[in-house]
């Protein structure tokens, strides 16, 4: 499947807080919010949205092309990128920009309070599908700057792309009327459960509302799993067992691409979920969103302990 990959690039800075932010946040004095937390340790790796979902996707056997923007500090992490199977060719590089950074704080309850910084990334709407040599198959629309966003969505629709709609973290950016437009007519609309919460708040549209709109809705919802709801059924899906939980940054990225290689094999939806939640536990249990590693036979084998020997035709 030619997989287009669209959204951020980004170095993240992780921090540790060893408390829990619960505990110093008063409900009473949300008006006079002002807090400064004590890190106790900080590392600069390798993410963004896209990149991240690419990287993924990149080891579960695909080799997506990366559409997005980068500065002038890019260069060595492309050529990450490259060896490790991801096609960088439709990133544009800025040499009067940095690439955007993630500042990104994570307690004891793997809670995070995070920041990022728009960089490079502000130029993202410069770049267009219509440049693009061969049309795509599908199109991932992930966190990005809420301009680019919103035209993609439009692009997509005028050159009949099927495309996933994933607001996420830009949900705060975008406005009503272009949150409407990104769900309205995208092949899946995906969020966690408290961005859905924000959305039906926010627009006024619940489960049934969403899917007159889209043709699957999936909510993730971390150690609870997943939900995918098409117009048809709807399936509960467990979260994968691991006994190390250490990062959650990235997880959602690494579903994201389990659940894009899933469509790509054609595999039901049950199984298309169990292997986007395994995907995002192997992000779970490593420090930064691009530092596990595995074969497609150790994911295989995972995936077969884990949820017994069907599913994974193909892989």
């Amino acid at each position: 499947m030619k997989v287009v990959v669209t959204g951020s690039i980004a170095f993240d800075y992780i921090m540790s807080f060893p408390g829990r932010f619960r505990e110093h946040i008063l409900p009473d004095q949300l008006d006079n919010l002002s807090l400064s937390f004590l890190v106790d340790s900080m590392k600069k790796q390798r993410g963004g949205c896209a990149a991240n979902i690419a990287y993924n996707l990149a080891l579960l056997g695909e080799r997506p092309l990366l559409m997005a923007t980068a500065g002038q500090d890019f260069a060595e992490y492309r050529k990450w990128l490259e060896q490790h199977g991801v096609d960088t060719s439709a990133v544009r590089e800025y040499p009067d920009e940095f690439t955007s950074s993630f500042f990104v704080s994570t307690d004891l309850d793997q809670k995070q309070i995070a920041s990022f910084y728009i960089g490079a990334m502000g130029r993202a709407s410069e770049l267009s599908f219509a440049q693009l040599k061969d049309k795509p198959e599908l199109v991932i629309i992930s966190p990005n700057d809420p301009r680019a966003m919103t035209q993609y969505v439009r692009e997509c629709k005028e050159l009949g792309i099927p495309y996933i709609y994933d607001p996420s973290q830009q949900i705060v950016r975008l406005s009503d009327d272009d949150l409407r437009e990104g769900i309205d007519g995208s092949a899946i609309t995906i969020v966690n459960d408290y961005e859905f919460e924000m959305l039906r708040s926010r627009l006024h549209m619940d489960e049934a509302a969403f899917l007159q709109c889209v043709e699957v809705l999936i909510i993730t919802r971390g150690e609870q799993g997943s939900t995918i709801l098409t117009r048809q059924q709807r399936f509960d899906v467990p979260a994968t067992l691991t006994a190390r939980p250490i990062d959650p940054t990235g997880v959602g990225d690494a579903y994201r691409a389990g659940l894009i290689r899933g469509l790509a094999l054609g595999l039901p939806w049950d199984t298309i979920g169990r292997m986007a939640g395994l995907a995002a536990t192997y992000v779970l249990e490593n420090h930064g969103p691009q530092n596990h590693q595995y074969t497609r036979e150790e994911f295989v084998q995972r995936f077969r302990t884990q949820f017994g020997n069907g599913g994974l035709s193909g892989l």
